[in-house]
């Protein structure tokens, strides 16, 4: 199961509670989406080791979604890391971090392979042994990207179906390597016993209002986290900002079909969260508050 840890919930600024919005994934090494100041030890503090950490994806350069990479790179160069890091956010990120990182007291001990994404929701940005992350245009006033974490299917045994053709014990396993099995004179393919299963999806919106790009990537997600930054009261505030609200997040979730949403990105003005929770479960039930420490497994 792929495991989403909650790093930071907050809006652009930190408080006492909660630090910017930043999530780490963890599923065959450790992925951030989002990588808010103060990043390295809410890695160490909820789980989500920066010792298997693989890549970064940034949706935008507004300063709390990128902060929190230079302590990060300081921490793993102090820790003696020489394996590459890769980043990948949109157009500006490589000429932004060559430079930054260009400075001597800032030299990383280690490459970072920095890639500005062309985002088309079709093609692969980045692609790992049991899953692949595209990217697509999202609404923000900046160039900016949502992200797609898709897993890989798998095809798995119709068990009942396969003991009915014969394959039992270490038949299960021969067929899986040769493809076919011939049993009692019939000839048994893999497909013929197998049903293909779609690999779980989750959805990233990083900073947006509502648009066409988003509702159409969080079709069928398995979990869509979701731009959620004001209530209905201030939904002005919302598209001058060029945000969303929770009950515009709860309705893209339920015209996307998705699973469960995972409210974010919360702006300060709110000590109570509750009411954004409200709005949106009145809308869309499987809805849930991300908070500092949150672990979800999808």
């Amino acid at each position: 199961m792929i495991r989403l840890i909650v790093l930071g919930s907050g809006g652009a600024m930190p408080t006492p509670k909660s630090i910017p919005a930043g999530y780490a994934v963890k599923y065959g090494g450790t992925f951030l989406f989002e990588c808010p100041e103060g990043c390295q030890r809410q890695m160490m503090k909820y789980g989500a080791s920066y010792g298997s950490l693989r890549a970064i994806f940034l949706s935008h350069l507004h300063a709390d979604h990128f902060l929190g990479l230079f302590g990060l790179v300081q921490t793993l160069t102090l820790n003696g890391r020489k394996e590459a890091l890769e980043i990948y956010g949109p157009k500006g990120t490589k000429k932004l971090f060559d430079e930054v990182f260009a400075i001597e007291k800032l030299k990383p001990g280690f490459e970072l392979k920095v890639k500005d994404v062309i985002a088309t929701r079709e093609k692969k940005i980045f692609e790992e042994k049991l899953f692949a992350v595209k990217a697509f245009p999202v609404s923000h006033g900046c160039p900016a990207l949502g992200f797609i974490l898709q897993a890989n299917e798998s095809r798995n045994f119709d068990e009942k179906l396969a003991k009915s053709k014969g394959i039992r014990g270490r038949l299960f396993s021969e067929i899986q390597e040769k493809g076919s099995l011939v049993i009692e004179g019939k000839k048994i393919k893999l497909e013929d016993v197998t049903f293909v299963k779609q690999g779980k999806k989750i959805v990233f919106s990083g900073d947006t209002m509502p648009c066409p790009a988003l509702e159409k990537a969080s079709e069928n997600a398995d979990l869509l986290v979701c731009d959620s930054c004001f209530s209905e009261k201030h939904a002005d505030a919302a598209k001058e900002k060029k945000h969303t609200t929770a009950v515009q997040a709860a309705h893209i979730a339920k015209k996307a079909k998705a699973k469960k949403l995972l409210l974010t990105h919360f702006s300060n003005r709110y000590d109570n969260r509750a009411v954004l929770l409200d709005e949106a479960k009145k809308i869309f039930p499987e809805s849930a508050l991300a908070q500092e420490g949150l672990e979800l497994l999808v």
